[in-house]
């Protein structure tokens, strides 16, 4: 009888892939040259259409040859395949170009055949990046042109990129904000474009203490109770430990009710949420009544959490709940 192969333990990091047996690609004094006549003939076509050549050189890793160019801002659209724009990101895009006061990251364009409006270059890649551009009133937009214009229907395999998930997005914050913290004595408050959400950075402090921290059941709350600090970074950064450890006890005591609620059979992927939102003292909270800071919300679900009753739950009391399972 063949031996069955071991299950992988769950949690288990994954093999990195080996890297590449031999070096590819091109060296730095190998990117520029003396284009092809096809290069030529587009940067010629390019400028006809209003645009500037920046410059044409081949891409370090196929060696293919592109154009970067700054083309008028009317003549470039979105292929009309791709998705929706997302309200949320095109306004952080804004804000983000409109504070640095530099726009630093080219979309990607094909020339194509004009359309009845003349537009005639298309970008697969930079729908929000030129939504964003036109609100702010750009009068163009700096752009890799590709020669080949069926690069428009590859480039939408190639973005599979996922979009990051709280415990990700947390642990980003959390390592800037320790590095930040030891380069000046700026107040929080005055990086909350960078760290977006005050709630990650609580957050990142109880992954970086527990990799498998449930921080989706607590995330809601947080972002109503969880402000930026008024402080200097380094000092800060102690009340948030603070936060993170009632954070990290109360998710103790949110477990133990979790358990017994297994054990008495009842099963869900919502357990958690259901346990905390029970807790939840904003959940019913009066809209005129004045908000609760952290310390407050957090004391007031410990006690709540500490009168919880597992044995008085029942199944269909679960299945009335909603909410997010545990990530």
């Amino acid at each position: 009888m063949a031996e069955k192969k071991a299950k992988k333990k769950s949690g288990a990091p994954r093999k990195r892939r080996k890297l590449a047996g031999k070096s590819t690609g091109l060296m730095p004094n190998e990117l520029a040259g003396t284009a092809p006549p096809a290069i030529e003939s587009l940067q010629r076509a390019v400028e006809e259409d209003g645009g500037r050549v920046i410059s044409s050189y081949r891409e370090p890793f196929g060696g293919q040859w592109l154009i970067m160019a700054s083309l008028p801002i009317q003549q470039v659209e979105p292929t009309p395949y791709q998705r929706n724009l997302s309200d949320t990101h095109v306004r952080k895009l804004e804000t983000v170009i409109a504070k640095l006061g530099r726009f630093l990251d080219p979309i990607i364009v094909v020339r194509g055949e004009p359309n009845h409006d003349g537009v005639r270059y298309w970008t697969p890649n930079g729908n929000h990046r030129l939504s964003a551009l036109r609100t702010l009133g750009a009068k163009s937009v700096t752009a890799i042109v590709v020669p080949e214009t069926s690069t428009a229907y590859k480039i939408l395999a190639l973005n599979t990129e996922k979009s990051h998930n709280l415990r990700e997005r947390a642990l980003e914050v959390i390592k800037m904000y320790q590095e930040l913290a030891t380069l000046d004595e700026a107040a929080e408050d005055t990086y909350a474009l960078e760290f977006e959400d005050a709630a990650l950075i609580t957050l990142g402090l109880c992954y970086l203490e527990q990799g498998r921290f449930s921080g989706g059941a607590y995330h809601p709350i947080l972002r109503r109770v969880d402000g930026f600090i008024k402080k200097p970074l380094q000092a800060a950064l102690e009340i948030r430990r603070e936060r993170s450890k009632m954070l990290m006890d109360l998710d103790k005591k949110v477990c133990e009710r979790v358990d017994i609620l297994k054990k008495r059979g009842l099963t869900s992927p919502y357990l958690k949420s259901f346990v905390v939102a029970r807790i939840n003292p904003i959940r019913f909270r009066p809209k005129d009544a004045a908000p609760l800071s952290y310390n407050e919300a957090l004391e007031r679900m410990i006690k709540a959490v500490d009168k919880f009753n597992p044995e008085k739950i029942k199944m269909e009391d679960l299945a009335k709940s909603g909410g997010a399972p545990e990530d």
